[in-house]
C-alpha cells in the first residue's frame, strides 16, 4: 500500500494561493486605482468641491468628498447610533415632509465600521474607507469565483476587470456599501451554484442587513432552494437556507417599524424624508422619455449623470437576454431580473441607478466571454482605457455633477 502524500506545508500554501487569487487581486486593484486618480485628479483640478457643504459633496481635501452624501449618515451612525423617528419638516408641503433620519441606512456597513478603529485606531471616515476596500476586493474574488466556474479563469479575470469599472464603480472606494452588499451577494450566489446551503443562507441574511435591495437575493436563493427540493436531491438544507435567508431584512424593518411606533415606518421615512417609494417604473419611464427629446424638466435632474444612467438602464436588457441564452444557475438569473426590475420601478435620484445597479455582477458574464478571446494587450488597452476613463464616468459624475 502506497503513502499517503504529505499534505503541503505552510509556504506550499501560500505559494497555491498566491498563484490562485494574485492575478485577481492584482486585475482589480490596478485598473481601480488607475480611476481612483484620475478621479482625484478631477476633484482637484476642478475645485467645486471646495465650495460645495462637507455633507454635500464637499471638504477641505478631495478625498473628503468620498465620505460625503450617505458617507455622512454613516459617520453619523457610528458616532452617534440609531434614533428611528417620523419627524415632519415643520411647513413643508412637497415631496420631501419629514426630516432625514439615519434609520433609512441599514446596520451592517457601520457595524463593521465600528469594529475597524479597535485595530487600526482610524476614525469613521477612515474605519468607512478600511471597511470599503477591502470588500471590493472580497467582491471581486467572489466575481471571480461565479464567473470562472462557468466560464473558466480567464473569463473571471475579465469579469473582475469590468467590476472595476463598470458605471457606478466610484462608490466602490467611498464609504458607502456598495462593496459590502456585492461581496456577499457573489458569496452568496457562488455557495448556491455549489450547493453549500447553509453558507448561501448564512451570506444572505447578512446581506439582508446591508442593503434592502437584498430582498432580491432573497427570492433568488428561494427559487434555487425549492427548485432543489423539486428534484428531491436534498431538501433539509435548501428549506433551512430558504427560512434563514429574509431574517437579516425582516429583523431591521421590523426593529425600525417597533421604535417609530409604525410597521410601515421604514418606507415611509423614505419616501417623505428622501422621495424614494415604489411607483410601479413612472418616474423612470418619464426620465427616459425626457431625456430622449432632451427635456431636463422631470423630477431631480442631473443632465450629464441621467445619461450615463440611461445608457446603463437599456444596456441592462441586452446584458440580461445575453445571460439567459447562456442558461446559467437559475440564482444568477433570479437575482439580476428582480434587482433591475426593482431599481427600474422606484422613484429616486435616476442618475443613482447606475450605482444601484452596480451588484449585478452576473451581467458582467457575457461580456468576460466575448472579450476573453483578446489577447493580453488588446484586454490591457480595453480595460485600461476604460479605467481612466471611470474617473469621470464613474466617479466625477457621480459624486459632483449628481447626487450618489
Amino acid at each position: 500500500m502506497l503513502p499517503r502524500p504529505a499534505p503541503p506545508g505552510r509556504h506550499e500554501r501560500w505559494r497555491r494561493a498566491a498563484a490562485r487569487y494574485g492575478p485577481v487581486l492584482a486585475m482589480y486593484g490596478v485598473l481601480k486605482l488607475a480611476g481612483f486618480a484620475v478621479f482625484m485628479y478631477l476633484l482637484d483640478a476642478a475645485g467645486d468641491f471646495r465650495e460645495k457643504h462637507p455633507r454635500f459633496g464637499g471638504g477641505e481635501h478631495t478625498w473628503d468628498v468620498l465620505g460625503s452624501w450617505d458617507g455622512w449618515w454613516y459617520q453619523q451612525i457610528v458616532l452617534h447610533g440609531y434614533d428611528p423617528a417620523l419627524e415632519p419638516v415643520p411647513g413643508a408641503t412637497g415631496m420631501i415632509t419629514l426630516k432625514g433620519n439615519s434609520a433609512a441606512f441599514f446596520p451592517l456597513y457601520p457595524a463593521l465600521m465600528k469594529l475597524v478603529p479597535a485595530v487600526t485606531g482610524l476614525g469613521p471616515y477612515g474605519s468607512g474607507m478600511a471597511v470599503s476596500v477591502v470588500f471590493s476586493f472580497v467582491a471581486a474574488l467572489g466575481i471571480h469565483a461565479v464567473t470562472a466556474r462557468l466560464g473558466g479563469p480567464r473569463t473571471g479575470l475579465v469579469a473582475v476587470g469590468l467590476w472595476a469599472v463598470w458605471p457606478g464603480s466610484g462608490a466602490e472606494w467611498a464609504v458607502y456599501s456598495e462593496s459590502v452588499y456585492t461581496a456577499l451577494a457573489a458569496w452568496a450566489c457562488y455557495a448556491v451554484m455549489t450547493r453549500r446551503w447553509l453558507t448561501a443562507g448564512v451570506l444572505t441574511f447578512t446581506a439582508g442587513l446591508a442593503r434592502p435591495t437584498a430582498v432580491t437575493l432573497v427570492a433568488a436563493l428561494a427559487v434555487a432552494g425549492l427548485a432543489e427540493v423539486w428534484r428531491r436531491e436534498n431538501w433539509r438544507r435548501p428549506l433551512l437556507a430558504v427560512a434563514i435567508a429574509p431574517l437579516g431584512t425582516a429583523g431591521y424593518l421590523g426593529w425600525v417599524g417597533y421604535r417609530m411606533g409604525d410597521w410601515n415606518g421604514y418606507s415611509k421615512l423614505q419616501d417623505g424624508a428622501w422621495a424614494h417609494k415604489f411607483d410601479y417604473g413612472r418616474h423612470t419611464l418619464d426620465v427616459l422619455t425626457s431625456v430622449a427629446v432632451g427635456r431636463t424638466d422631470y423630477h431631480f435632474a442631473m443632465p450629464f449623470e441621467d445619461m450615463i444612467g440611461v445608457a446603463v438602464v437599456l444596456l441592462v436588457p441586452v446584458l440580461t437576454v445575453l445571460l439567459v441564452r447562456l442558461r446559467p444557475p437559475v440564482v444568477l438569473v433570479v437575482y439580476t431580473v428582480l434587482s433591475y426590475l426593482m431599481v427600474m420601478g422606484t422613484q429616486q435620484y435616476f442618475g443613482n441607478v447606475s450605482r444601484y445597479l452596480l451588484p449585478l455582477f452576473p451581467l458582467f458574464i457575457p461580456l468576460a466571454l466575448a472579450m476573453r478571446r483578446l489577447r493580453w494587450p488588446s484586454l490591457a488597452t480595453v480595460l485600461g482605457t476604460a479605467a481612466l476613463a471611470s474617473g469621470s464616468y464613474a466617479g466625477y459624475a457621480l459624486f459632483e455633477l449628481g447626487v450618489p
